[in-house]
């Protein structure tokens, strides 16, 4: 009891005898309730201590914030009487509180009125009534946020669902990609060991008979020697009368050309395994091709369908493909990037567009409006030519083009480092048009289809420019 005795008058103000209520502390260390405190000096227009008389630095002390959470602790241990109804201010319990608004707290009317000149001070019916009012006008705002935030969810969910159906997709093509060429490999590989053998089989050809040969002179050979032999060992008459026979079959035979080393006894190694890859590789040229430009799938808008190598675009005659609205993707035009920006160096690519009838090309700064309406012009960050309704038009100057005959495949040039952008007939690069542009930010290859109708050309297809060759 003697312990709970002195935190009591520990955490009593000396003033109010109370406990502490938003206890500050003074340059002295002597501690008072705030409103104690200043209702202390306003009386006494004084800044000194009620205690030690000591003048105070401050006009506003700090709370002390150590002292009012022992307080709010040693209050909670108190149980409060039954039946006491909740006092704010102990000094003056028979006044009702107001509220401060600008403070956001309540206040004793008779403690800290003066305190709170040019605020914002109304009952605490009124500030309950307010503050729920305000907290009410922002329920709707909440409640388009989490409306804003389903969608997103959806939209993510949507998205990664997509991505899943495209790794699928990717993952077929690139094994069917990869097939092609081991299948390609594998034949090569057994045209190479077919050559192999026919090589072998040339090589026996070719020492088979010679080594027969030989084996058939040594064996007249050894058969001679047998006689010559024999005819040695024989007397007199019977040496004479065979010498002469012996003597001219085996000048005959001495006087023929003995055997030799002919050509071509070994495997010609070189014939078959000379440049034997790079023959390979020379071949698989025919099988594969190199695209400048490749479409970017996450830009092309729903009704556009792109091939699976993604060098061709076409515009779909039915619905929209249900694909998700990401952030890249054209959702106004029938438009498509492609992969890759530049923002330095010279590209240039081919566009096949055939007797297609409705088509825009050219280059898309990279941070080009995709999802509102806006014209294929340079003050929307694209540089382009068009063909529409019969008629081709320089889009970069609004200008109508009369050309002599009708490209089948357009030439895109452009020159970044020297701000350069010109479009040309591919079969005989006749200039169509071309124009000084200073490029502030990446550049995409930009492409736009419409309707091919009764056109032999349903769709605008990309090739290299580049052409490959051997050394």
């Amino acid at each position: 009891m003697e312990q709970i005795s002195a935190v009591e008058d520990y955490l009593t103000c000396p003033v109010c005898l109370e406990t502490f209520k938003e206890p500050v502390s003074l340059g002295c260390n002597h501690s008072f309730c705030s409103s104690c405190l200043h209702h202390y000096w306003d009386k006494n227009k004084t800044k000194k201590c009620p205690v030690c008389r000591r003048k105070s630095s401050k006009d506003h002390p700090d709370v002390n914030f150590a002292l009012k959470q022992l307080g709010l602790f040693f209050s909670k241990k108190e149980p409060a009487p039954a039946g006491e109804r909740e006092r704010f201010c102990s000094s003056h319990p028979e006044v009702s509180p107001l509220f401060c608004l600008d403070e956001c707290r309540p206040l004793c009317p008779a403690c800290e009125f003066s305190l709170h000149s040019g605020h914002k001070v109304v009952s605490v019916d009124s500030a309950v009534s307010e503050l729920k009012e305000q907290l009410h006008s922002q329920l709707q705002p909440l409640a388009q946020r989490r409306e804003q935030a389903s969608a997103l969810q959806r939209q993510y969910e949507e998205i990664n669902l997509h991505a899943q159906t495209q790794v699928k997709q990717c993952e077929r093509q690139i094994r069917a990609e990869f097939e092609r060429l081991h299948r390609f490999l594998q034949q090569e590989e057994e045209s190479v060991l077919r050559a192999l053998r026919e090589e072998q089989s040339r090589q026996a050809q070719t020492i088979e008979p010679q080594l027969q040969k030989i084996r058939e002179e040594l064996s007249t050979l050894e058969q001679n020697i047998l006689t010559v032999e024999e005819q040695l060992k024989r007397q007199s008459m019977d040496f004479i009368r065979e010498y002469r026979h012996t003597h001219k079959t085996t000048q005959t035979l001495l006087s023929q050309p003995g055997p030799e080393l002919g050509p071509g006894l070994l495997i010609n190694q070189a014939k078959v395994l000379g440049n034997m890859g790079f023959k390979a590789w020379d071949k698989m040229r025919a099988l594969v091709h190199y695209s400048p430009v490749l479409l970017d799938l996450t830009t092309a808008n729903r009704w556009l369908h792109l091939s699976e190598d993604l060098r061709s675009v076409k515009l779909g005659d039915t619905k929209q493909q249900q694909i998700p609205l990401n952030p890249e993707r054209f959702t106004k035009y029938a438009n498509v990037l492609g992969c890759e920006g530049f923002s330095s160096g010279s590209h240039q690519w081919d566009v096949e567009v055939g007797d297609h009838p409705d088509w825009i090309i050219g280059v898309a700064k990279e941070s080009v409006d995709r999802k509102r309406e806006r014209g294929a012009t340079p003050e929307y960050g694209l540089w382009c030519l068009m063909l529409k309704g019969g008629t081709y038009r320089d889009l970069i100057v609004r200008k109508i083009l009369n050309l002599k005959r009708s490209p089948q495949k357009i030439r895109v040039r452009l020159d970044y480092d020297n701000g350069k952008l010109s479009f040309s007939d591919a079969e005989d690069l006749s200039r169509i048009c071309s124009h000084e542009v200073r490029f502030t930010e990446k550049m995409f290859p930009f492409f736009s289809v419409g309707k091919a109708g009764d056109a032999k050309t349903k769709e605008i297809r990309i090739y290299s420019t580049l052409i490959l060759t051997t050394t």
